[in-house]
């Protein structure tokens, strides 16, 4: 017979356990990573104070945040003259067309600076609707691929061939397309834009294309055995089996491509002095002021912060869609 007291004394150690794992788990997720941010900061600061170039010593992360606060307050100013200029536009037309009813009332554009957040937002813009254009090409390409050996024996030479080539290769290449095939007198989109996008969707179509044809082959035989059975036509095979099965595989190379786009247009911008955060750079590297570096690496952090949380967005998507939890990658 046990005693009285073992069932208490169990369900304490199993209590403390417990609260144990939920300690460990909260350290890891999220005590580790600040200590470790708090250790880069650290060093960082150390090693800035050694390093003197031709604008000023290296900024360190009190400079940073300093011209952080500065960008913020910069896009508030800019904002507050917009709206000035257009309200003096407002008052004017109000005026003239209390003198004069027959006149048509015009409002021209504001024609200020971009500013650092709106020039994130042309980045953002652009990168996204590259990444669509790559996206809804490859992703067919590579279920064909899948779903055929001889089609993939066809493509995978040009895959193999176009995959390495470099954005500054593509670059030259498409400006001289674009500018004479996108020719019209009031156009709905800017060159510069369309340049960056397709620009971006050479670069980041590879990735998909690959991990979907990899993805379509690998479904299990028993899969494709029902589908033969139930004697499914093509399109409903594809939509009932196939892409339910490869989904994993397929959100890996979108969430590859994505972070390939988001690069792949700040090497662009920055090349081709299309408007966003690589022009920036590029302004504030050309600008040659002690402040520079401080934006410059405010603009490198903005970077890597927004890939990040693009690739999360993926990753939460992903989580949405696909059956299979346990193939979700952190």
């Amino acid at each position: 017979m046990f005693k009285s007291t073992t069932i208490p004394t169990v369900f304490n150690n199993v209590k403390n356990n417990v609260e144990k794992t939920v300690v460990g788990n909260i350290a890891a997720s999220l005590v580790l990573p600040i200590l470790g941010f708090m250790l880069f900061l650290s060093i960082w600061s150390m090693v800035a104070k050694n390093i003197d170039t031709s604008l000023g010593q290296f900024p360190g992360p009190t400079q940073v945040w300093e011209q952080a606060i500065t960008l913020v307050d910069e896009h508030y100013a800019q904002q507050q003259k917009a709206e000035a200029f257009y309200q003096r536009q407002e008052e004017r037309n109000a005026a003239r067309v209390a003198k004069d009813p027959t006149y048509v009332p015009k409002i021209r554009g504001f024609t200020g600076a971009p500013t650092f957040f709106e020039q994130i937002w042309t980045s953002l813009y652009t990168v996204m609707v590259g990444f669509l254009i790559a996206s809804v090409i490859a992703v067919p390409v590579g279920i064909i691929c899948g779903l055929s050996k001889s089609a993939y024996a066809a493509i995978n030479p040009l895959i193999q061939l176009f995959k390495p080539v470099s954005p500054l290769a593509w670059l030259p290449l498409v400006t001289m397309v674009v500018s004479a095939a996108y020719v019209s007198d009031d156009p709905m989109f800017s060159k510069s834009f369309v340049t960056s996008a397709f620009t971006v969707s050479l670069c980041c179509l590879w990735p998909t294309l690959i991990n979907t044809a990899v993805g379509v082959s690998s479904i299990d035989k028993d899969l494709v055995n029902v589908s033969r059975v139930l004697r499914l036509n093509a399109v409903t095979h594809i939509i009932k089996i196939v892409l339910p099965s490869s989904i994993p595989m397929i959100f890996t190379g979108l969430r590859l491509s994505l972070g390939i786009g988001w690069m792949v247009l700040i090497a662009a911008e920055m090349l081709a002095q299309n408007p966003g955060l690589g022009k920036f750079v590029w302004d504030e590297f050309q600008n040659g002021s002690s402040e520079s570096l401080a934006r410059i690496m405010v603009a490198v952090l903005t970077i890597g912060l927004i890939g990040f949380v693009l690739d999360r967005l993926m990753l939460l998507l992903q989580k949405q869609v696909s059956w299979d939890k346990n193939a979700v990658t952190r």
